[in-house]
């Protein structure tokens, strides 16, 4: 019972860890989410500033794994390319160093627990405020006080081995193997972190087990060893579910620390030879005799393998991603109505997310652009066999414009269950307008399918001059869509005013009143049928109220401003 006990208070002890860094990391995400998208999609010129963009969003959220995830989801939301990205997740790696040391430095050296309950008083009282950023920082204080009560409890749980011999033949024969024990231990390590999904807390786990004696140094840097390639399972399950360029990111993660690990293990007694001087020389204590000082030499260890593994790795991004590339094969083709951007589902936090549901919302804008190309050329065959095809072809698009509507809905609903500040609350209202508009474009494109169908099905066919009028209103309505598309894509920050989206619009009305008057006109000197003229301005009418929530679309952008 007593063991059972043990066991369940260590693993507690492990939960209350993991809750602290996520409340920390995910309350850091929401003071600094805005800032964070932009950094990471400015660092785009070189391969250094790539490093130091993952290495500085990785160092303030104490999460390589959240800032690997953040990668993923936006290389599937376009905002960084595949070769960017690699760039940002070696920094990621070298950032996330920085939990091991604070650890090390203050976790063991330091009782900080006794300074918890009072920061999760002060956390408290900052989320009584109304202003969410100010919740968002009571959140971070809360979660770092959790997370160092968490650690001091992962010490309290842990057994002492003098007291439990048994603990210690049990490990005594894992350590027996030479180099075959370090693999086991790079193996273990890998499992927990996988398990865990959070390097951080097996990190915390092997420094408690290290600096109480339960395994000598050498093991406990094969344990980080093996962290560093568990930690990528994370983003390889986030990306699993994302478009091809986000697995292709995930990969390379995992190709980055699997090759770090192999080369370490290559050259595993000179580099802890190395790692031992440095040890002694910066705090002349020996890793190998002094239980403290392997508490420095695992960090240093950690800090050395991900720097070392960067300065050797950045020079080959290019043949990284090529291997992926070639790993990861792309389909051909792909089916128009994929989703491509918030497969990857919600991000950590609300802010962030609304990035790919702006890049979501851009290619359906594209989407139904496309519709109206097949409606124009479905005009122009209304008389042959080609048409059924594109009537088919129309159907099989507005019923693609409802379901991509339903999806990216049902991902803004998930979006607004988190905290929003109140700009990104008028975005997420203005998104919810836009695709309603967009879908209803959908709907004009498919009723113009009909109307043509229903005027072949009653044997009424379209002068030459008619079929030349309505080809010249699709070609406005053309224009009109690219502006429409043009604001989707810079956004409510980059527009700065909507009148080539307000001239396209009154450029389709006005044109409408000419085909009007001029529609009057025939009827009067019977150059076409009066069935065949109702098709003919149902078409009409059809277009300009397409070009009405086209312009809807443009007005729902700027009134975020």
């Amino acid at each position: 019972m007593d063991i059972v006990f043990q066991v369940l208070k260590l693993l507690g002890s492990i939960g209350l860890f993991l809750y602290g860094m996520t409340l920390m990391s995910e309350g850091l995400q929401k003071v600094a989410g805005e800032k964070m998208r932009n950094v990471l999609a400015a660092m785009t010129s070189n391969s250094f500033k790539r490093v130091l963009t993952g290495l500085f969003i990785t160092s303030i959220i104490q999460s390589s794994s959240a800032t690997t995830v953040m990668v993923v989801s936006f290389v599937n939301a376009g905002l960084l390319t595949l070769t960017q990205s690699v760039g940002v997740i070696m920094g990621a790696n070298i950032g996330t160093t920085v939990t091991a040391w604070i650890i090390s430095l203050l976790g063991f050296k330091f009782d900080i627990s006794m300074f918890s309950i009072p920061l999760v008083g002060v956390g408290f009282v900052l989320m009584m405020f109304k202003s969410k950023k100010k919740k968002s920082m009571g959140e971070f204080v809360i979660g770092f006080a959790l997370l160092f009560l968490g650690l001091t409890f992962l010490k309290d749980s842990v057994p002492d081995l003098k007291a439990n011999p048994e603990i210690f033949a049990f490990l005594q024969q894992w350590t027996n193997y030479g180099f075959g024990s370090v693999l086991i231990f790079v193996l273990i390590g890998t499992i927990l972190t996988m398990i865990m999904q959070s390097s951080s807390a097996t990190m915390a786990l092997t420094l408690v087990m290290a600096s109480y004696g339960w395994i000598p140094f050498e093991l406990a840097a094969a344990m980080v060893l093996g962290e560093n390639i568990g930690t990528t399972i994370t983003a390889n399950i986030a990306a699993a579910v994302a478009n091809v360029s986000a697995r292709r990111a995930a990969l390379a993660h995992t190709v980055f620390n699997v090759f770090g690990v192999i080369w370490v293990l290559t050259l595993y007694k000179p580099v802890m030879f190395v790692v031992a001087k440095i040890t002694i020389a910066v705090f002349s204590i020996d890793p190998y005799t002094n239980s403290e000082a392997i508490l420095y030499g695992i960090s240093f260890l950690h800090t050395l393998f991900n720097t070392t593994n960067t300065l050797i790795l950045v020079w080959f991004t290019p043949q990284i991603v090529k291997l992926v590339t070639k790993v990861i094969k792309s389909k051909d083709a792909e089916e128009v109505f994929r989703l491509k951007y918030i497969q990857g589902g919600v991000l950590s936090t609300a802010e962030l997310s609304l990035s790919q549901a702006k890049y979501e919302i851009v290619d359906f804008a594209k989407l139904s652009k496309q519709q109206f190309v097949y409606a124009r050329e479905a005009l122009k065959v209304c008389e042959t066999d080609k048409f059924e095809e594109l009537y088919n072809k129309l159907e099989h698009y507005e019923q693609i414009t409802d379901k991509v509507e339903l999806e990216i809905a049902n991902y803004l609903n998930n979006v607004a269950e988190g905290q929003l500040s109140e700009e990104s609350a008028r975005r997420l209202q203005a998104m919810y307008t836009i695709i309603s508009e967009i879908e209803s474009i959908g709907d004009s494109g498919y009723n113009i399918a009909r109307i043509l169908n229903r005027k072949k099905i009653h044997g009424k066919s379209f002068t030459p001059d008619m079929v030349n009028k309505l080809d010249h209103m699709f070609v406005i309505l053309e224009k009109a869509f690219d502006n429409m598309i043009e604001n989707l894509d810079k956004g409510y920050t980059k527009i700065e005013g909507i009148s080539k989206a307000v001239d396209s619009e009154e450029e389709i009305n006005e044109y409408r009143n000419i085909l009007k008057e001029e529609h009057l006109l025939s009827l009067e000197h019977n150059k076409y049928n009066y069935q065949t003229g109702v098709y003919y301005m149902d078409v009409v009418a059809e277009c300009e109220m397409t070009g009405d929530y086209i312009i809807n679309v443009s007005e729902a952008i700027i009134e975020i401003q």
